[in-house]
């Protein structure tokens, strides 16, 4: 016999990266799903990732490229589904993709490829997605979950035997971000670790404005350490800060009224030259020989801020050095508009290592960026919604698999 209408084994709440993979793996075994989604279309985050190409994956993944306040948790689930396992997906679907740097993996083509190669795979696996719609309360008795939505279709309740939130983090609020998922665990007395924007810009103190950031859109290739982790990739000075991939890569580490230290010259000696002829040594010499790192302006501003007390070695010395430890003092963050990820969130310590269900309330899974599980820019974050959304995937495919 048929199951009644709106009755279903497991509803996914988000059809985002984790909610779409999990309700394809959860429903290839035969299990009734109902994938909901608050926007009118699914993976708007996937679309505008890595500039509209989706940096899906990186080769180099390790748990050591991800924040939690259990750093083991992601061990389990990062190792049952790889990035070999996700590119076998692509290749089915003929994506074709490359290596950007760092091990970072992005569609030649579109995002787009990836967000229909997901929705091919919710249709394969008879997933029920609705669009448009709100979640206006849940609730659990005996016989699962009651889901009480809206929609253009109009009011419903949905029951399912088991719920998997889906539903990201507070990153990108133009995007719908929410805190349901956040609200949803605190409803069960699941404890939520303090979330705060993450990969995200830096903004400096007034002082440090005055002095830096009228140059605006000039970078370098720099080392930006926040406390014991350090990144060389770009930086970016903006109209109010620092960004670029070293300092979104160091904001994930950074907290409030810590120190950034810069290195501008990486495993260069800048003066060296100057220093070995006593000949030429004047600020215009001094500029040049800065732009061996750095371009003409930041260099003469460096000069301009920074000016040695006179010619001798040792005052160029200091200068060259001035430049591999540039402190800075970071007033805040662009905040969640600008953030790529959101840090902190459903305590590791309340669900499974392995499959992702709470631990407090059977028949409840969280996956992806709801999690307190954050990776490093680069494809982490997506690798992590792949991983976890297989691990309670998996899971439930087994438990409902069709007998």
């Amino acid at each position: 016999m048929s199951a009644p209408p709106n009755e279903y084994d497991v509803i996914v709440l988000g059809a985002g990266a984790a909610g779409m993979m999990c309700a394809a793996i959860a429903g290839s075994g035969g299990a009734r799903i109902a994938l909901l989604e608050r926007a009118e279309r699914p993976g708007k985050k996937i679309l505008i990732s890595g500039g509209g190409r989706c940096n899906f994956t990186n080769l180099r993944v390790g748990a050591e490229n991800f924040l939690s306040q259990n750093p083991h948790f992601p061990k389990s689930a990062l190792a049952r589904f790889t990035p070999q396992d996700f590119l076998a997906l692509v290749h089915r679907y003929n994506i074709a993709y490359h290596e950007k740097t760092l091990g970072q993996l992005f569609c030649d083509g579109s995002a787009r490829q990836i967000v229909a190669m997901l929705e091919e795979e919710c249709r394969i696996a008879n997933v029920e997605t609705r669009l448009a719609t709100t979640v206006a309360s849940i609730a659990r008795d005996d016989s699962g979950f009651r889901v009480a939505i809206s929609s253009s279709r109009g009011d419903a309740v949905l029951r399912a035997k088991s719920l998997v939130v889906a539903t990201g983090g507070l990153s990108i609020p133009k995007m719908g971000a929410t805190a349901q998922g956040y609200d949803i665990a605190r409803q069960f007395d699941i404890n939520v670790v303090p979330t705060r924007p993450a990969l995200v810009p830096l903004v400096l103190g007034e002082e440090d404005q005055q002095r830096y950031c009228d140059l605006t859109g000039i970078s370098a290739d720099a080392i930006v350490t926040a406390g014991a982790h350090s990144f060389r990739e770009k930086l970016l000075i903006t109209h109010r800060g620092l960004s670029g991939p070293a300092v979104l890569q160091a904001s994930l580490y950074w907290r409030s009224d810590e120190t950034l230290l810069i290195d501008l010259a990486p495993g260069m000696d800048v003066t060296r030259e100057m220093r070995a002829s006593p000949a030429g040594r004047d600020t215009a010499a001094l500029v040049r020989a800065l732009q061996k790192t750095l371009s003409l302006r930041l260099a003469e501003r460096w000069v301009a801020l920074y000016p040695p007390p006179d010619w001798t070695n040792r005052s160029l010395e200091a200068l060259a050095n001035s430049l591999h430890h540039w402190e800075l003092r970071p007033a805040g963050t662009e905040g969640f508009a600008k953030a790529e990820v959101t840090a902190g969130g459903v305590d590791t310590e309340e669900l499974s290592a392995q499959t992702m269900e709470s631990k407090r309330v059977p028949g409840l899974f969280f996956i992806g960026e709801v999690v307190d599980v954050t990776g490093q820019l680069g494809g982490f974050n997506f690798q992590w919604a792949w991983a976890s959304a297989a691990a309670a995937g998996r899971e439930l495919a087994g438990r409902f698999a069709s007998p």
